[in-house]
């Protein structure tokens, strides 16, 4: 066993930083530990909330989509964390938000580059499990953030928010948009996108409370967190649908492309568009009225809780416990949930009036 591996311990991180992350499995987990726990995290160990904070780590950054300016944003908050806390990063990962098998293919290679823990955004809850219960079996630790993989394949999970305060809020704000009435659509990306679908649920949770009797989800549309794609498919979305009234899009890209349709379009202030979008990316449209408000954490800290997290796995001051606390430096403490899940906090709205105080 290599020495990095004996080094790595199971207790709690004292250094986390913002957006949502579970943390499950610890140092001692192997394979056999995973599966007896019958789909929820295993932990192993005692944490140690005094222990110290290993230097010298390798933390690897495996997003869901490299060069995507919302994941660049993040793990750009993961690395400025771990040189604070005297670790080094790296980033892989494909172009594309929908391959899979090159997302596994990443794992294995920083499995072999023995790194001390991987940070993943998984495009899919199962396809990289095998691959990252190899990895624990080799005392790596896994951090997902964003987009979770099943509970059982990885040590803590870093979630923006909770999915019932982020799927309900785009319901009340296009409800509110549109006067609680009209035919609405859903633009997400990867069919397969964990939280996504998770957030849809929620959104269509909400809509079956009477104030929205007179709201009708008519679709939801896939544009694969690809920028032509989403236009495209919110271009259909109109010719399919000439009565909508409004379009919930919880992806950075997909509200992007979806602004940038209506803004040149005879919809322009018709029809109604909110979801998860970027101060940078959204400003203008808000700016010329295609868009009233829209919502996101900041997911620099997002990037930078996962670190942290990974950090303080590796150094035995988590296990990934239910209910254990630690500090996430300046980001202050945060308790770990149920299924090794920390969530970074509510998110902010953004509007005309505030959208100039942000630059991410």
């Amino acid at each position: 066993m290599r020495m990095s591996s004996i080094r790595r311990t199971c207790a709690a991180l004292a250094a986390v930083t913002s957006l949502a992350l579970a943390a499950t499995a610890c140092g001692g987990t192997t394979k056999e530990d995973v599966k007896d726990e019958g789909g929820k995290a295993a932990t192993a160990g005692k944490a140690d909330p005094n222990a110290e904070t290993k230097k010298g780590l390798t933390v690897g950054f495996l997003p869901k989509q490299v060069n995507n300016p919302y994941f660049t944003v993040a793990d750009k908050g993961g690395e400025k964390a771990l040189k604070e806390l005297g670790s080094s990063y790296k980033e892989v990962g494909t172009s594309s938000g929908t391959d899979t098998a090159g997302q596994v293919s990443y794992v294995n290679t920083l499995t072999q580059q023995q790194v001390d823990a991987i940070a993943v955004s998984a495009q899919d809850p199962g396809a990289l499990c095998t691959a990252l219960k190899q990895a624990m079996k080799n005392d790596i630790k896994v951090v997902t953030y964003d987009s979770d993989t099943n509970p059982e394949c990885r040590n803590a999970f870093i979630s923006q928010a909770s999915a019932d305060d982020i799927g309900r809020t785009q319901v009340q704000q296009l409800a509110e948009q549109i006067g609680n009435k009209g035919e609405i659509a859903i633009l997400s990306a990867a069919q397969t996108a964990t939280n996504q679908n998770a957030w849809i649920e929620i959104m269509k949770d909400e809509l079956k409370d009477p104030k929205y009797k007179d709201i009708k989800l008519v679709k939801v549309a896939y544009g694969d967190d690809d920028a032509q794609k989403s236009f495209q498919q919110t271009q259909g979305l109109l010719q399919e649908h000439p009565n909508l009234k409004g379009i919930i899009s919880p992806t950075t890209v997909g509200i992007k492309a979806a602004a940038q349709y209506l803004s040149g379009s005879k919809y322009k202030g018709k029809v109604k568009l909110t979801g998860l979008g970027t101060p940078n990316d959204m400003r203008k449209y808000v700016k010329n009225g295609t868009v009233e408000a829209f919502e996101l954490w900041d997911p620099a800290k997002l990037g930078e809780l996962a670190a942290r997290t990974a950090v303080a796995l590796s150094s035995g001051q988590i296990t990934g416990k239910e209910g254990e606390t630690f500090k996430a430096g300046a980001m202050g403490e945060y308790t770990i949930g149920k299924d090794g899940v920390i969530d970074l906090g509510k998110p902010t709205v953004f509007t005309a009036d505030n959208v100039d105080q942000f630059d991410f």
